[in-house]
């Protein structure tokens, strides 16, 4: 299978609830490098995976409404701990409708599998991975609310 990342980064604020978090708990800040990796069987026509500058475009336009927020205050996150595994999917769900829509250009159609990488430190990271096939957008999906 055929591979292309593309990869951006965001800087947000939040806070988690749940003794589990800890000192957490407290409004934070963190920063994540958040990778995207589209996997395909057979390159296009043209012998590429996918439009890397629309794939990356397509990140961006995700990442946009989170850069430099406090997640606390995003009321389609209410009631979620905005943990990275919670970004990852949120991510995904978009990069995913972005290859379904045509958003990713000529080929975007034929991506297998997104997985998306955010990396909380250079010891740390989460990921959500999915075929395209058998992905459903999750719950609590925060763009529309978010666009509205």
């Amino acid at each position: 299978m055929y591979a292309v990342e593309v990869r951006d980064h965001i800087m947000i604020a939040h806070s988690f609830r749940g003794e589990l978090f800890g000192p957490a708990q407290a409004l934070h800040g963190a920063t994540f490098v958040v990778d995207v990796a589209f996997f395909r069987r057979d390159l296009t026509e043209e012998g590429v995976v996918v439009d890397i500058a629309r794939a990356h475009d397509a990140l961006k336009a995700v990442l946009g409404p989170l850069n430099y927020r406090n997640l606390d205050d995003i009321p389609a996150f209410a009631g979620r701990n905005t943990t990275t595994e919670v970004l990852a999917r949120h991510v995904f769900d978009h990069m995913a409708n972005a290859a379904r829509t045509g958003a990713l250009g000529t080929g975007g159609d034929g991506i297998a599998r997104i997985r998306v990488s955010l990396h909380e430190s250079h010891v740390a990271r989460a990921w959500y991975e999915a075929d395209l096939a058998d992905a459903r957008p999750a719950e609590g999906d925060v763009l529309a609310s978010m666009l509205s």
